[in-house]
C-alpha cells in the first residue's frame, strides 16, 4: 500500500494529491455546513433588528464571503503540492485576481445597497434610488482602479510610477474636459440637493417641461408641446428653475373691467358678487376683489383666491367655472365688461 502511494507523478506523491484532495473536500464540506448551520441563523437574527447594516454584511458575506473561501481552499490544496516556479506564480496571481474581483464586488454592493437604505428612508426616495447608476457608475470606477492597482503591486509593478502617471494624466483629461467634470459635479449637486426630481414639472426661463431623466452629464425634460429637452447639469444649476410640483397651492390674480356708464351702486356690489361666485367653487381660498383703478376705457377690479392643489388642469376648470358664473350674473344684473373704445365729443 506504501508503495502506491509512494509513487510520484509530476514532482507529487500519489499520496499528496490524496492529502490535497482531502483538503478540498473537506474544506468545502466545512464551509457548506457554514452555510446551513451558522449562516442561516445569523439570517433569521439581522431579520428582527432594526438596523439594516447586519443585513447587507449577511447578504455579502453569503455572496461574495463564500465564494472567495472555495478559492482559498482550493489555493491551500494546490499550494500543499510541489510545482515548477511559473506554475506557482500563475496559482498566486490567479489568487490575487480572484481575490481582488470579489472583494471589489463586495464593497460596491455593500455601498449600493447602503446608498439605497440611506435614499429610501428619506422623502420620495424610491423615485430618488433610480438615480443611484450615475453615483454607482462612479464609485465602481474608483473601487475598479483600486482593485487594478492591488493586482499590479501584487504582480511585481512599480505601483508608484502607474499612479504618476495617472495623476499627469489626470490633470491633462481634467483640462480637456472642463465641461464634462463641470456637468458631472453638477450632477451630484442635483442628486443631494434635489432641486427637482424625475416627475417633477419644472420651469426653466421660457421652457416647460416633466423631468424625465437626470444623467451624468445631462437631464432630459418632455415639454407640453411633445419635444424633449435636453439640458446640461450645470446650466440646470446656473438657472432660476420653478418647480411646480412643490407648489403645494396656488396663487391666481385675475382681473376684469365694466364700463364707465356704471351705476356706483352695481360698482359697489361687484366685489360681493365676485366674491360669492368665488368661494362657491370646491378646494378655494378667497383672498380679495377690489376696485383697482381707472383705466383708459374702463373701470378696473382685481380678484385673488388659492386653490388647494398644484395641479395645472383643476385650476384652469375652477377658473373656466368662475369666469361663466361672473359672466352669466353680470347679465342679470345689467353690468356691462368694457373693451377698449373712444368717445369722440363735437363741440358746436
Amino acid at each position: 500500500m506504501m508503495e502506491v502511494l509512494d509513487k510520484t507523478y509530476y514532482g507529487n506523491s500519489i499520496q499528496h494529491y490524496l492529502v490535497a484532495l482531502a483538503i478540498v473536500v473537506v474544506g468545502i464540506a466545512l464551509i457548506r455546513l457554514f452555510r446551513k448551520q451558522l449562516l442561516a441563523r445569523l439570517k433569521k437574527w439581522t431579520a428582527t433588528t432594526e438596523t439594516k447594516f447586519d443585513d447587507y454584511l449577511i447578504a455579502g458575506i453569503e455572496r461574495f464571503g463564500l465564494p472567495i473561501l472555495n478559492f482559498v481552499i482550493i489555493y491551500f490544496a494546490l499550494h500543499y503540492l510541489t510545482f515548477s516556479e511559473q506554475i506557482d506564480k500563475l496559482i498566486n496571481n490567479t489568487l490575487v485576481v480572484i481575490l481582488a474581483f470579489y472583494a471589489v464586488r463586495l464593497i460596491s454592493s455593500f455601498v449600493r445597497l447602503s446608498l439605497e437604505a440611506f435614499i429610501k428612508s428619506k422623502e420620495d426616495g424610491d423615485e430618488k434610488v433610480k438615480q443611484l447608476g450615475g453615483i454607482m457608475l462612479i464609485v465602481n470606477a474608483v473601487l475598479w482602479s483600486i482593485g487594478l492597482l492591488f493586482i499590479f503591486n501584487n504582480f511585481g509593478y512599480d505601483v508608484t510610477a502607474i499612479i504618476a502617471g495617472m495623476g499627469i494624466g489626470g490633470i491633462a483629461i481634467a483640462l480637456a474636459a472642463q465641461n464634462i467634470l463641470g456637468d458631472l459635479f453638477n450632477y451630484f449637486v442635483i442628486f443631494f440637493d434635489r432641486p427637482f426630481e424625475v416627475g417633477d414639472f419644472i420651469t426653466i426661463d421660457d421652457k416647460k417641461g416633466t423631468v424625465e431623466h437626470i444623467g451624468i452629464k445631462t437631464t432630459r425634460v418632455k415639454s407640453i408641446t411633445g419635444e424633449q429637452l435636453i439640458f446640461s447639469n450645470s446650466d440646470l444649476t446656473n438657472s432660476r428653475i420653478h418647480n411646480f410640483k412643490r407648489m403645494e397651492r396656488r396663487r391666481v390674480v385675475f382681473a376684469f373691467g365694466v364700463i364707465y356708464q356704471t351705476p356706483p351702486d352695481l360698482l359697489e356690489r361687484i366685489p360681493a358678487l365676485v366674491r360669492k361666485i368665488v368661494e362657491a367653487q370646491p378646494s378655494i381660498t378667497f383672498d380679495r376683489a377690489h376696485f383697482q383703478k381707472f383705466g383708459a376705457s374702463s373701470l378696473d377690479y382685481e380678484v385673488v383666491y388659492f386653490v388647494e392643489n398644484s395641479e395645472y388642469n383643476q385650476y384652469m376648470d375652477i377658473q373656466q367655472t368662475i369666469n361663466m358664473q361672473i359672466f352669466k350674473s353680470f347679465a342679470a344684473e345689467g353690468i356691462e365688461f368694457a373693451y377698449p373704445t373712444q368717445t369722440l365729443f363735437l363741440s358746436k
